[in-house]
């Protein structure tokens, strides 16, 4: 079941940097996807990856956190804007759309690194407790 986690977040994360190009900062929304992609495919492949993952969430929790308390970011848009519809088209006039829908994909990307790290830790103390379990000859 969590390969078929891993796999569908790859893949959905490499589509989320591919469709960045039109964003007014693609380079760094293609490499944080990317990152996220490459987390997912070295869960994928069973590759322990646990810093990697780690320094992924806090990068993503600090430009999440900026996102939210900057001026027109997640806070702007819940108390100022009375959570208007991020549906609507992007404007110069209403940037907090952007941060907002940015800030959602940093979340997303930040819970499944952590779902990366949770299931590889359970797989490591899985393998050691068969281990322990082995009589040694």
């Amino acid at each position: 079941m969590f390969k078929l986690f891993s796999a569908l977040f790859a893949l959905i994360f490499l589509v989320c940097a591919g469709l960045q190009w039109n964003d007014p900062d693609p380079y760094l929304w293609i490499c944080l996807y990317g990152l996220a992609a490459l987390s997912c495919v070295l869960a994928l492949v069973n590759r322990p990856a646990k810093r990697f993952n780690l320094g992924l969430m806090a990068m993503y929790g600090v430009y999440a956190v900026y996102l939210f308390v900057t001026e027109d970011g997640v806070w702007s848009w819940m108390v100022d804007h009375q959570f208007d519809s991020l549906t609507q088209s992007m404007m110069a006039t209403a940037p907090w759309i952007e941060n907002t829908r940015e800030f959602g994909g940093l979340f997303i990307m930040l819970i499944v690194c952590a779902v990366n790290v949770l299931v590889q830790r359970k797989r490591t103390d899985n393998d050691l407790d068969t281990a322990q379990a082995q009589p040694s000859i």
